[in-house]
């Protein structure tokens, strides 16, 4: 007799570090299904680059062991699961989840240019078409390949047409004779992305940027394009220094590995606190004029502030993150998790192993699973953007 059903969401996770891609998949799947209360109606998988020569068979592998009835993932340059993060190392892992009432709908979209821009292909039409009421309950996760689809394309589509739906995931990290390679049900791909549309699931975003707040709000005063003229009335180049030398010591030599800027997203919060703001490096600056340009549009009368990044304020800052996630979960708690963290993170950037994963499984304690990617997606002050060196989380209530 196999396990009882239940009408509440249940997840589980397997790994295997196996060098040969059909046992190492039929280990994970095997491991995710005797965690998991029958039907797995939604399995995620991340691969290493080790295995992408021969997905089609690890594919057949988890349907014939899971028998999902949707399926997405992706070749991942490391694996994350039960607290662990592969970085070096042969890893597949597989997510499995039952999700009672929900319905799911997977796709591969793809981008073709047309004229100055891009055309979505693969869309449906019921996400491309802007809706009269929001549906409650509805969320994307997108795992995209960064070398033939631009992920802001699909964020602005659904910016247009779904503006309060969350979209979490991140870019695919490996790849197999030059090309990506994504999974989507028993399918294969090489281009494009791939999608999962989840309605009456809930699903809550946790988006740690990795950098800490210095110095005071500053307002924009002057500003073109991802140009920030002047700040507070003075050129930007000025008013940064001037804030800069009024810092204390410590936070100074933390400014000294570079300076981040944090846009508030949301100007109708009363006050903003760390999560309220979009983080940016300076790309670039004209000593003339005192500009800046930072990687995102800007318009005048916007909130900044000064952030800085390294390893102790990427801690804290995630860990500031998952307990706000762990307060809004209650005594519930959460079913499981999917994380999408940053390449430049794991032991590129902390001296403790495991440092994400470890984190997430300390906090929220359910079954998770994850990859390192080359950008991640998540939405910041109500809104989706892609990311750099973040931690995003899509976390699913018990």
């Amino acid at each position: 007799m196999g396990p009882a059903k239940t009408s509440t969401v249940r997840a589980s996770v397997g790994a295997s570090e196996s060098f040969d891609t059909v046992e190492a998949a039929a280990q994970a799947a095997d491991r995710a299904r005797a965690g998991l209360d029958p039907p797995c109606d939604l399995a995620v998988v991340f691969a290493s680059g080790q295995h992408l020569g021969m997905a089609k068979w690890l594919l057949s592998e988890v349907h014939e062991r899971l028998e999902p009835a949707t399926l997405i993932g992706c070749g991942a340059g490391g694996t994350l699961a039960g607290g662990r993060e592969l970085e070096d190392t042969p890893g597949v892992v597989v997510w499995a989840a039952s999700l009672p009432g929900a319905e799911l709908e997977t796709m591969h979209l793809t981008a073709e240019r047309d004229g100055e821009g891009f055309r979505l292909l693969g869309l449906p039409e019921s996400l491309s078409e802007r809706a009269d009421e929001q549906a409650a309950d509805e969320s994307l996760l997108a795992l995209c390949d960064p070398f033939s689809f631009p992920p802001e394309e699909l964020l602005g589509a659904l910016e247009r047409s779904r503006p309060h739906v969350p979209v979490l995931g991140g870019l695919a990290s490996a790849s197999f004779a030059g090309g990506a390679v994504l999974l989507r049900d028993g399918e294969v791909h090489t281009d494009g992305a791939v999608a999962l549309r989840l309605r009456g699931a809930q699903v809550l975003p946790c988006v740690s940027q990795g950098a800490g707040p210095v110095g005071p709000e500053m307002a924009i005063t002057r500003a073109e394009a991802n140009v920030i003229g002047q700040l507070a009335g003075k050129p930007a180049m000025e008013r940064l220094g001037e804030v800069i030398a009024a810092l204390p010591e410590h936070e100074r030599e933390l400014v000294a590995s570079g300076v981040l800027i944090g846009l508030v997203i949301d100007e109708n919060r009363p006050e903003y606190e760390r999560g309220d703001f979009l983080v940016r490096p300076i790309i670039g600056a004209d000593r003339e004029s005192g500009a800046i340009a930072i990687g995102e549009p800007v318009r005048v009368g916007q909130t900044v502030r000064l952030h800085v990044r390294d390893a102790a304020s990427a801690d804290e800052d995630l860990r500031e993150a998952l307990r706000a996630q762990a307060q809004a979960l209650g005594s519930d708690g959460a079913a499981g998790a999917l994380l999408f963290t940053c390449n430049g993170r794991g032991s590129h950037m902390f001296d403790l192993p495991d440092h994400d994963a470890a984190a997430v499984e300390d906090s929220l304690g359910a079954p998770t699973a994850g990859f390192f990617c080359a950008g991640e997606i998540g939405p910041v002050g109500g809104r989706n953007f892609l990311h750099g060196f973040t931690a995003t989380i899509a976390v699913f209530p018990a």
